[in-house]
């Protein structure tokens, strides 16, 4: 083996190798999303159980509290929907580094054997990487929407 396959094979690494750190970034990103989000629901679900145990110890909600609980329980449902989403983000990116990882190793085995099935092998996996965290973007996108009406709703609500 000359060391053109060496060079060729590193630059057929590189390809991967960017998808890898863009992934990283991506679940970077949406990770703190997700925190965010179990930490809204954690606080509003708290908010809830207080009105609940106000109604509890046989106290009249006002007008205000009782819109708040709808508001709330409204919140909760949706804030829980967009999580959903957001876990499904995640474990598409995470997929789609699992495959980008896993296509960098067939490459770096496809030097050892040279046959075309590991070329066939490392091209569908790379592809399926791509499709994976476009799918990945796909629910970002509809998570993102989703956060805004839910903000839509709270201003209304108030």
């Amino acid at each position: 083996m000359g060391a053109d396959i060496y060079f060729k094979t590193i630059q057929l690494m590189l390809a991967p190798a960017v998808m890898i750190s863009a992934c990283g970034l991506l679940l970077l990103g949406i990770s703190n999303k997700y925190s965010s989000i179990t930490n809204r629901l954690r606080i509003l679900n708290e908010e809830r159980r207080r009105h609940h145990n106000k109604m509890n110890s046989d106290k009249e909600l006002d007008y205000f509290e009782t819109t708040r609980l709808q508001s709330i329980s409204s919140q909760l449902q949706q804030l829980l929907f967009r999580l959903k989403l957001v876990r499904n983000v995640i474990l598409f990116y995470v997929l789609g580094l699992f495959l980008f990882i896993f296509t960098s190793l067939l490459i770096g085995i496809d030097i050892f054997l040279n046959t075309k099935i590991t070329d066939y092998i490392a091209l569908s996996t790379f592809i399926l990487g791509l499709i994976s965290v476009g799918i990945g973007l796909i629910y970002s996108l509809t998570e993102t929407l989703k956060g805004y009406k839910i903000l839509e709703l709270e201003i209304k609500a108030e």
